[in-house]
């Protein structure tokens, strides 16, 4: 693990005992990902966090005026102003993301995430997540994903594994095996 990945790790970790004791990881959760994603899309508020010429006095303004424009938790409120106090704000996205794999670990649930060439009914989507959620002993949240570029298809990843059903796919196998038998011919 990076040292970037120990030290999000590490506040995703404490910030989700404060929001167990609060009852709040669920809220908290989805305020971290709201500040990433704001995180994500705002240039100048990155460019805020990394110029040094910027007081702490202010970082510490914008953080708060964030948090009340996002109506995040105490909690969060209070990390945030940490992260800011202690120039870690760019690990926001790291964190959120940290967060929410622990949170999942301690409720038993993973996320699946499903990629597809085109939309789907909602209909396959269900049956996809009773089927998941069999295999794994888990309660499965999906998190779908459009991707023309796989032609058509499912890709699907829980944890570490990968499902790969897509036509991209499998025409990579097979060009692959068709090379592969080119190359012992031509021996």
């Amino acid at each position: 693990m990076s040292a970037a990945g120990a030290l999000a790790r590490r506040y995703a970790k404490a910030l989700l005992q404060l929001a167990e004791e609060k009852n709040e990881v669920a809220k908290a959760g989805a305020d971290l990902v709201a500040i990433a994603a704001a995180w994500h899309e705002s240039k100048e508020l990155r460019d805020a966090f990394q110029n040094p010429n910027v007081s702490s006095e202010v970082r510490r303004k914008i953080t708060d005026a964030l948090a009340a424009r996002l109506g995040v938790t105490h909690t969060l409120k209070n990390t945030l102003a940490m992260l800011s106090d202690r120039r870690r704000m760019r690990h926001v996205a790291e964190i959120a993301e940290a967060f929410t794999k622990l949170a999942e670990e301690k409720s038993g649930s993973v996320r699946a995430e499903v990629i597809t060439a085109m939309p789907l009914p909602d209909a396959y989507f269900a049956e996809l997540q009773r089927t998941l959620e069999q295999v794994t002993g888990r309660k499965v949240q999906l998190v779908k994903r459009h991707d023309p570029s796989l032609i058509a298809g499912v890709v699907t990843r829980v944890g570490d594994k990968v499902f790969d059903g897509s036509i991209k796919n499998r025409l990579s196998e097979l060009e692959d095996e068709l090379l592969g038998q080119n190359v012992y011919f031509n021996q």
